[in-house]
């Protein structure tokens, strides 16, 4: 193992002879320099310095200007700031510019190798203890997986498998992750066995989970308070693993008063599960009843342009006109930067529904830009490049705007998303959707294997565009392929996000409620 490089800026580095002799002996190797501008260009010509110790009080530039022009260029090593001056607005100067510790002179031999204790080793430490700890956990994931499960166990494993995926994220331990991925396709592919048995009882029934049509009904209404405006924010295809990073982010401002799951409807695609969600409604009873808002797979138009129509017929149905709402949909960035400008307008309503697409943009573009592709490669970098965009989207400004106020927040989702990896081949005519994880048409060829089949779609509350059409859903993580130009289209699109079918991430998704701290 290499030593660990530290490089130690301080004016009168003479005086700390004993303390270098102490680290050397412990096997640290260490650069002195004697002020701000050495610093900064050891930095720049030795990439192996893994910790910088950074004397606040040194002549030319002071040790705070060091840093903040340390953090210009690298945001990632570790900076134990060293001072003689313990006031507060010096060390909160210090910490906003975002050290790792900080001590206070004369500075023993001990509390300097505690520092790069807690520093060097706590990531190694927390990586050993969290594979130690799926380890143990592995055999009772295995076999829940394998008991039979009912649909609140499902959920319960669901939230188990991503807790540790994002434990893991933070471990350089690549066997661990990869231990657990082949446990999460075991688990998806068990989990497509129950949805497949129990599907059609459910529709048929109603008495399968909170499902799209239901949601509002079941989830929203009954926690509508009548005292504040409430705010629902409707992210379009948001995991329940992306929720969990958001989480990190809103509950410094928020608390989750509860955390509930509603599965999603087939396909698991915009058109139909969020229509489902604003009319209250399945998409055949859509069709049926509202005939002008449903446009089928194979006709022209936009197939979600009449979601304010739907949700204004199920508020009718519901408050009789005694509910002031308001719905607003984001398409793109100026939409986004509109409403983070007039977000406390929703504060004059007692319901206001917002739709952002930003996530669902995300994830179909990842398929045709090759930016994009390289920073989402896997389901680590997808997890991290939603916590990135949601930092800095507006949307984020609008909710720390909205905790100054007495709101009830929202938080959910149409469907999610599954990183596909297994093509699979279907024969089909020219009526045929295009969609990689469902399919809707009249004559088609399949392998049986990889799908769940609904030859009657009304079944499962899906409408017929014509007498003879089904539906078949990809299920795991399959995507459909013609035969044509077979091997291009394997490579476009294996190990992209795709939804439309069947697995644990697209429909096992989340309804939060928050408040404001």
């Amino acid at each position: 193992m290499s030593k660990v490089k530290i490089l130690w800026a301080d004016d009168e580095i003479d005086l700390l002879k004993p303390q270098l002799f102490f680290l050397e002996k412990k096997g640290y190797e260490i650069i002195q320099v004697t002020n701000g501008y050495d610093a900064l260009d050891a930095l720049a010509d030795d990439g192996d310095i893994q910790v910088v110790f950074l004397d606040e009080s040194m002549p030319g530039i002071t040790g705070l200007e060091t840093l903040e022009k340390i953090r210009q260029t690298n945001k990632i090593v570790p900076i134990v700031m060293i001072t003689k001056n313990e006031a507060e607005d010096l060390m909160e100067q210090a910490i906003g510019s975002q050290i790792d510790d900080y001590l206070i002179k004369p500075v023993n031999p001990n509390q300097i190798l505690l520092s790069l204790k807690k520093i060097i080793d706590n990531k190694r430490l927390v990586s050993e203890k969290t594979a130690v700890d799926y380890q143990q956990e592995f055999r009772s994931i295995s076999m829940d997986i394998n008991s039979g499960l009912g649909m609140d166990e499902w959920n319960d494993l669901y939230k188990r498998i991503i807790d540790w995926e994002i434990k893991l994220d933070n471990s350089d331990n690549e066997q661990m992750r990869d231990i657990l991925d082949m446990q999460k396709k075991e688990a998806n592919k068990e989990f497509c066995r129950y949805i497949s048995k129990h599907y059609e009882d459910w529709c048929k029934k109603g008495e399968g989970p909170i499902s799209s049509h239901n949601l509002l009904e079941k989830y929203l209404f009954p926690k509508l308070d009548k005292e504040k405006p409430n705010v629902v924010v409707l992210f379009d295809n948001l995991r329940f693993d992306q929720w969990r990073v958001i989480e990190t982010i809103l509950t410094d401002l928020y608390k989750v008063k509860s955390e509930e799951v509603f599965y999603s409807c087939l396909p698991t695609s915009t058109q139909y599960s969020r229509n489902a969600i604003f009319a209250g409604m399945t998409p055949h009873e859509i069709q049926k009843n509202f005939p002008q808002y449903w446009l089928n797979d194979n006709e022209k138009g936009g197939k979600n342009q009449y979601e304010e129509q739907l949700l204004a017929k199920q508020v009718e149905r519901f408050f009789q006109n005694k509910l002031k709402w308001s719905y607003t949909k984001v398409r793109n960035n100026a939409d986004a930067k509109h409403l983070s400008d007039n977000i406390l307008n929703v504060t004059s309503n007692d319901l206001s529904i917002i739709v952002y697409n930003f996530i669902d943009m995300l994830s179909h573009a990842r398929t045709e830009m090759e930016m994009l592709k390289e920073l989402a490669s896997d389901e680590k970098a997808y997890r991290s490049l939603t916590k990135s965009w949601f930092l800095n989207s507006p949307i984020w400004n609008g909710l720390q705007l909205l905790a100054e106020k007495d709101i009830k927040l929202f938080i959910t989702t149409d469907h999610g998303t599954i990183r596909v990896s297994q093509p699979s081949k279907v024969l089909a005519d020219r009526e045929t959707t295009t969609n990689l994880r469902y399919k809707v048409g009249k004559n088609l060829n399949f392998e049986k294997r990889d799908v769940l089949t609904a030859a009657d779609p009304h079944a499962i509350g899906l409408p017929k565009p014509n007498i003879s059409s089904k539906f078949i859903f990809a299920n795991e993580d399959r995507f459909f392929l013609y035969p044509n130009n077979y091997n291009h289209f394997n490579r476009m699109y294996t190990d992209t996000f795709q939804h439309g079918g069947l697995s644990m991430e697209e429909m096992i998704v989340p309804f939060i409620t928050l408040e404001p701290k």
